[in-house]
């Protein structure tokens, strides 16, 4: 499958007005654009300033261009698209919000705060397309790619978050691609975004602070590996046989587990960073002595961490939060086959932060 192949997506409506989206271009794009317009390239640098340093919300407040460019730039550009819908704080600090878009279209962002750290976790796409059977994210399917100005501000209104509650030097020091959507199948868009959040221009968060997380989609992982950049890659692993994974991730059925660990290796090989298996904890379904050798197993050969996630259960799904003992005893298991195994701490469960819960709450509501 080819980055963005395969998808259907709704098509955009051809009446309405079509506005750039100025958090989602890169500087020579910034300078393309302004060149057709008969301006100097400066002013690219004097835009993303008021963009990503002074953090302006008007282009009006844009002092130093002239006053034509800012009829232009008000005419033809927007500096966001996404409002603050609903907002919830867990008692442990998680902070979940709720986006909407000017379609109306809803997403998820969470910020995690954890003592020097500030993680923000970002959707790539509006629903999911993959449907795992456990997940809140795909019960409704696909509705829409989101840009990579969408995916940038995400992690922008976290920042402005974190500068108020904790004071204008604060930094957003992480990013995690795990909330809605499966990044790799919105490819180009992801790119794009990770360069802005990893540029020094834009929110200058080192590379190896920002993690990708995939089910798995062998041909993007390769094309990751050859963007010479630092990422962190997380595998969604959830089974270690074929017959339950296809069960657990039906999106999954074409992709034997061997085809994406063999891309996990090339990624290994290509980058040096090591990939992290994620694996969800459903009880009475993939936690058996035997998932526990086939993930120690495959765990080695990686040279892979593996990340342990008790399920957080989904109202009307069938699965299951196995207890703390249950889980202890499977990270246990896996330690003891020599694999570095950590269970996961379960952040903002009383605000509905596991992925696609809240969006699913608001929905049903209105519905």
């Amino acid at each position: 499958m080819q980055p963005d192949a395969g998808i259907p997506l709704p098509q955009p409506d051809p009446n309405a007005p079509q506005r750039l989206h100025l958090l989602g271009l890169q500087p020579d794009e910034l300078q393309a654009w302004l060149a057709d317009r008969g301006q100097p390239a400066y002013r690219a640098r004097q835009i993303l300033h008021w963009l990503y340093e002074q953090r302006v919300a008007r282009f009006e407040q844009m002092t130093n261009l002239s006053r034509d460019l800012r009829a232009e730039l008000q005419h033809t550009c927007r500096i966001a698209a996404l409002e603050i819908e609903a907002e919830r704080t867990s008692d442990d600090g998680t902070r979940k919000l709720l986006l909407r878009g000017r379609d109306r279209a809803l997403v998820e962002t969470v910020w995690i705060p954890s003592g020097q750290r500030n993680t923000v976790c970002i959707s790539s796409q509006v629903g999911c397309p993959v449907g795992c059977r456990f997940c809140a994210s795909g019960t409704d399917g696909l509705e829409r790619n989101l840009g990579a100005g969408e995916i940038v501000e995400q992690a922008l209104h976290v920042r402005d978050l974190i500068r108020r509650e904790q004071g204008p030097d604060a930094r957003l020091t992480n990013v995690v691609m795990m909330g809605m959507g499966e990044p790799l199948a919105n490819y180009r868009n992801l790119i794009a975004a990770l360069r802005i959040l990893n540029a020094e221009w834009g929110l200058h968060i080192g590379a190896r602070r920002i993690t990708v997380s995939t089910v798995g989609l062998p041909k993007q992982i390769r094309a990751l590996a050859g963007e010479a950049l630092q990422f962190n890659l997380a595998l969604s692993l959830h089974a270690v046989r074929d017959d339950l994974r296809t069960e657990l991730i039906p999106w999954g059925r074409g992709v034997r587990i061997a085809e994406l660990l063999d891309a996990c290796q090339h990624y290994f090989r290509t980058t040096g960073r090591e990939i992290t298996l994620e694996y969800v904890l459903l009880a009475g379904v993939n936690m058996t002595s035997q998932d526990a050798e086939g993930l120690a197993t495959i765990a080695r050969n990686l040279r892979a961490n593996v990340n342990l996630l008790r399920y957080n259960p989904v109202s009307g799904l069938p699965y299951e939060r196995p207890g703390s003992n249950a889980s202890f005893a499977f990270q246990k298991q896996l330690r003891a086959r020599g694999v570095n195994a950590h269970i996961r701490t379960s952040r903002g469960r009383d605000v509905a932060a596991a992925c696609g819960q809240l969006r699913r709450a608001t929905r049903q509501a209105g519905a």
